[in-house]
């Protein structure tokens, strides 16, 4: 990559490759202010395709919420059921026009999440996280992505049989009929020509209901295949004799290594995980803890780092083999004292040193991707360190699946020796995602009869006999156990759309015992297992938490297997590295996870927290192994791994280790639907399929792979590079992005806490004008304000999706997030800085500051952007021309404009989409339509509805009572709300931190929102050098009042001065 920058004039802190390299490319991007002009349809796009994804978006984007009520107010049971329709009588009890939450449970990416959904009207809008549940902490990104499944019009709607003469809609009764000729032919000795494949089950009565099939069809033959799936348990046997589940306790660890395991990203419990580490990480609160990662490729974790290091993934075991035995050496002789000088060797004895120095306060936890030999090791480190019982503890698996349960290969090989007539599919979609050495599509076509049960259509389903369709989450009573053993409770909110069942009656018409009601098989688990809760009181209380409460087991006392023998692995081999050789990751995507939701436009079009691309999937690789291979950003490159190829474009990431490559699983889906692909309707599927590249051996590393570029290039549409702040020049660039991202170790920060509020020196206030009367404190004493702790942000991106559900957001498309026109109020800035190939980054939300001073009010010639008396920057939608005014003067780039018309009334859209649509939109957020402005409103939807509230009520508003949505959803509390006029709200003692600073407070925009700097506690050895505090000399005084004078806590305060 060539730079036409001099290398002193490189920025310190750099978005992409392009940015730190100073390429042409990169330059031409930031000199256009705006995206290209608004056209009817994007360039280059088919109209048929654009049209497509228009109404799938209307139908599929403005998902939305309701308001925040306390916790008191949900209720736990659902209305008398009543038709998707307005009532022609009022409910008992319904106060229309007002939310209702509900605590239910959503199995999602294969776990159990407790969420509590709110309901508008009878329809749900928004989901959150049970913050009740001891295992939540926020929500994640596929867990209030879910809402859109309910209202997707791709979902399956009604049986559907598939004969010589073609595809044929049927009904459930139909298919009882048919079931029960077809079942006959499976009783007593032919029923092992009966075959169950499964995905994983989280539901009591679900296995309960399996139980019955198997007493119906006693021999039958199951199974059970996740195509992403890991080894945590497999370790714990190995280790200690059993399966067991680990729950850690980063709050308890003042020490956490973090290897391959992505504690704070993709690991099963990183909700609690981000809020028990984030309470360590608030030095103003106490010591700090400090956090190691050991990985290959980058992850939000590894953004949270205090010290990072890249090594490949098959090189793990030699890691962290040599890891133990320098512990072992140390545990023995006593911690190195010295300095050792090569970096790499700094860093390994440094986590050494400040693990043995803290035996039993630190943690050591292994990623599901290693081996089950790698992950043992990794416990015996911690029963050494004496971590076993403290910060980490263990419960038993949870007896969740039926015994001798075969694998996916068990199931091909029984259906290629003709000893299958019958298989049924309880979800899963094995033919796209089965290992490449299982044909499964050979094997199936040995069937005779296939049942595919699921909610969409897919690879699998179009190839079988019946497809029957399940029912949504929201729509379905049901039950699930958490990661942490508890039973959770599903409950509807809403009759089924379309002609579906649940698990639980779909099981029950296979058995021959079709149940009429599936709450009553809940409750009869319930009793059987929980009698306590069986009560009419105590299961109103389980309605109303969402869970049992003290339902989870005990912690199990542990001890190390004495036979462990674990063999020797080299400890060397990961100082080597891979040499010229290659090897492949395959991890799960961040928007499809492993293809299951690529009809999910909010996913498709999240930015990866990493590469911020959308869209599409890539093959990463560092900076260095492009350069070997010759190879350029964007890159068409074909990978060839056990005996196959794929070709993928290529995006070089910064940090990555030399020699690993890395792909997102997932896409490729060519009969996922108007969003993911559907080649039937002439819809190219979202990315490529790389399961071709993986065996049964290589599901999550691949060795002995090989690349090889084209010459051709692809076009990504990335978000990383759009919305700079400043536009004049790459030097400036560099220069300004310090004084946007401000951090510094916590011995700069005990040292000097005011640090942040000295990097940029502001002149003295020079207002032209008086203060205006909606700058000082308002009639009703309201200031509305936010903040976001840098330190405890990882840049997961469910706030993001979090906003985009609260506030009809749209999705806009591949083509039109490549040029800049994405909608999110919500963008997440991740900045690198140091060396590219071991580079540290930071990420930085950034919204709408509503700006006391804002720039965009001047310059709206309709008024379209007010302020209000309470301090915000409000849009009337139905004033705006959309002369793009405001976004020219606003330095953030944080204003959005509709170029397309996403109204549900719009003649483009299907009349059944139509109606659809209108089932999803958010009342009390207006849905704007093309030629519009939009942004961050601070969620006043909320505010209003407190106020009003509080006023019925005649009290307070509390200080912390209400929550915007990326608040609600961030698990790190990382964001918070509220009034700046009440000292006891967390927002008005965030913005007192000596860490707080306003972005680009010298433009005198006096912004509402305000960040507190980054504090990172580095090992001695590796800290920086603490430089010299500048004195208080006129700019510093200045830059203090310019930065406070908005402080409507102390406000008399500041009339002195």
């Amino acid at each position: 990559m060539s730079s036409i920058m001099p290398e002193n004039k490189k920025p310190k802190y750099w978005r992409s490759l392009g940015e730190l390299e100073g390429t042409p490319e990169f330059e031409q991007f930031l000199r256009q202010e705006f995206p290209e002009a608004a056209e009817e349809s994007p360039t280059g796009m088919p109209r048929r395709r654009w049209m497509q994804l228009m109404g799938a978006s209307l139908a599929l984007a403005t998902g939305a919420a309701g308001c925040r009520y306390p916790e008191e107010e949900v209720i736990g049971f659902r209305y008398p059921e009543e038709d998707i329709a307005p009532f022609s009588r009022r409910p008992e009890g319904r106060i229309p026009g007002k939310p209702e939450k509900f605590a239910t449970t959503l199995t999602v990416a294969g776990k159990a999440c407790p969420v509590v959904a709110t309901s508008y009207d009878g329809r749900p809008i928004k989901i959150d996280g049970n913050q009740l549940h001891p295992m939540v902490a926020g929500a994640d990104t596929y867990s209030l992505a879910t809402l859109l499944h309910l209202y997707d019009p791709d979902r399956s709607q009604y049986p559907i049989e598939r004969d010589v003469n073609g595809q044929h809609s049927r009904s459930w009764d139909e298919f009882a009929v048919w079931w029960k000729e077809q079942s006959k032919k499976l009783e007593g000795g032919n029923s092992s020509k009966l075959a169950i494949l499964h995905q994983t089950n989280t539901s009591p009565s679900v296995l309960a209901q399996m139980n019955e099939v198997a007493k119906k069809f006693p021999q039958a033959k199951w199974y059970q295949y996740e195509s992403i799936s890991g080894n945590t348990t497999l370790g714990t046997e190995l280790a200690f004799g059993k399966k067991l589940r680990p729950l850690l306790n980063l709050e308890a660890a003042d020490i956490v290594v973090d290897l391959s395991a992505d504690t704070l990203g993709s690991h099963p419990t990183h909700g609690v995980n981000n809020q028990a580490f984030a309470k360590r990480r608030a030095p103003e609160d106490g010591p700090m803890s400090r956090l190691y990662v050991v990985e290959s490729r980058f992850s939000v974790t590894g953004i949270a780092a205090d010290h990072r290091l890249a090594v490949a993934a098959s090189q793990m075991p030699s890691f962290v083999a040599d890891l133990e035995q320098k512990i072992d050496a140390a545990l023995e002789s006593g911690e190195t004292k010295e300095k050792p000088a090569e970096k790499i060797d700094i860093i390994i004895t440094a986590m050494v040193n400040d693990m043995v120095s803290h035996k039993g306060k630190s943690l050591v936890v292994g990623g599901e991707s290693l081996d089950a030999e790698t992950q043992a090791r990794i416990w015996r480190i911690n029963n050494k360190l004496e971590n076993l019982g403290k910060t980490v503890s263990f419960i038993e698996e949870p007896k969740l699946a039926r015994d001798k349960v075969g694998t996916i290969a068990d199931l091909a090989a029984a259906m290629n020796a003709g000893s299958v007539d019958t298989v049924i599919f309880l979800g899963g979609n094995p033919l796209y995602d089965a290992p490449a050495d299982v044909d499964f599509v050979a094997a199936m076509d040995k069937t005779n009869t296939q049942v595919y049960y699921g909610d969409y259509e897919t690879e699998t389903s179009k190839k079988s006999s019946w497809h029957l369709p399940s029912s949504h989450g929201l729509e379905q009573w049901g039950d699930a156990i958490a990661y942490d053993g508890s039973f959770c409770v599903v409950q509807p909110l809403i009759s089924p759309i379309f002609k579906t069942k649940d698990p639980i009656e779909f099981l029950s018409v296979i058995a021959g015992s079709p149940i009429s009601e599936t709450l009553e098989a809940v409750k009869q688990t319930v009793a059987t297992a929980f009698s306590g809760s069986a009560t009419e009181a105590a299961w109103t209380k389980v309605l109303h938490d969402g869970f049992i409460a003290d339902s989870a087991p005990k912690a199990v006392s542990v001890s190390l297997d004495s036979s462990l023998d674990l063999g020797d692995v080299s400890v060397a081999t990961w100082r080597a590295g891979l040499g010229e050789a290659f090897e492949l990751i395959f991890h799960p995507g961040a928007g499809p996870y492993d293809g299951r939701y690529a009809n999910n436009g909010w996913l498709q079009e999240l930015p990866e927290p990493i590469t911020k691309v959308t869209w599409d999937n890539v093959v990463t690789m560092s900076p260095k192994t492009a350069e070997t291979n010759g190879v350029k950003q964007a890159e068409l490159v074909e990978i060839s791994a056990n005996g196959n190829t794929v070709t993928l474009p290529v995006y070089i990431q910064p940090g990555q280790a030399h020699g690993t490559l890395a792909v997102g699983l997932g896409y490729g889906r060519t009969h996922a639907g108007a969003v993911g692909g559907n080649v039937e309707e002439g819809i190219d599927p979202v990315g490529v399929d790389v399961g071709p590249l993986r065996t049964q051996a290589t599901m999550n590393l691949a060795t002995g792979v090989t690349i090889k570029g084209t010459g051709k290039t692809f076009k990504l549409a990335t978000t990383q590079d759009h919305f700079a702040i400043d536009l004049l020049g790459m030097r400036e660039i560099g220069r300004r992005v310090g004084e946007l991202v401000r951090e510094g170790s916590v011995e700069l920060f005990e040292e000097h806490p005011d640090f942040a509020k000295h990097v940029v020196h502001l002149p003295p206030n020079g207002d032209l004008w008086a203060e205006q009367e909606w700058m000082k404190e308002s009639y009703d004493g309201h200031a509305w304000g936010m903040s976001i702790d840098l330190t405890k942000c990882t840049g997961c991106n469910a706030c993001t999706i979090a906003c985009q559900s609260e506030n009809n957001i749209p999705i806009v498309g591949k083509e039109a997030v490549s040029v800049g026109r994405e909608m999110h109020w919500i963008r997440v800035d991740r900045y690198f800085s140091g060396d590219m190939e071991d580079p540290k980054a930071v990420s930085q939300p950034v919204t709408c500051q509503q700006c006391e001073t804002a720039p965009c009010e001047s310059v709206c010639p309709v008024a379209a952007t007010v302020h209000s008396d309470e301090g915000l920057n409000d849009m009337v939608y139905n004033r705006c021309i959309g002369t793009r005014y405001c976004g020219n003067n606003c330095p953030y780039k944080v204003r959005r404009f509709n170029y397309l018309d996403w109204r549900a009334s719009d003649h483009r859209f299907e009349a059944g989409n139509q109606e659809l649509a209108k089932l999803i939109f958010n009342p009390e957020v207006t849905v704007r339509n093309r030629g519009v402005m939009e942004k961050c409103t601070y969620c006043v939807q909320r505010i209003q509805n407190t106020k009003i509230e509080a006023k019925a009520e005649r009290r307070a508003i509390g200080p912390n009572e209400i929550q915007v949505a990326c608040q609600e959803a961030c698990s790190s509390n990382a964001i918070q709300f509220g009034d700046l006029n009440n000292p006891e709200s967390d927002v008005a003692k965030a913005h007192a931190n000596p860490r707080s600073y306003s972005m680009l407070a010298e433009l005198n925009t006096r912004p509402r929102t305000r960040y507190l700097a980054r504090i990172t506690n580095p090992h001695p050895w590796l800290a920086p050098e603490v430089e010299e505090h500048h004195g208080h000399d006129d700019g510093d005084h200045a830059h203090e009042h310019a930065e406070g004078d908005h402080d409507h806590e102390h406000a008399k305060e500041e009339e002195k001065h």
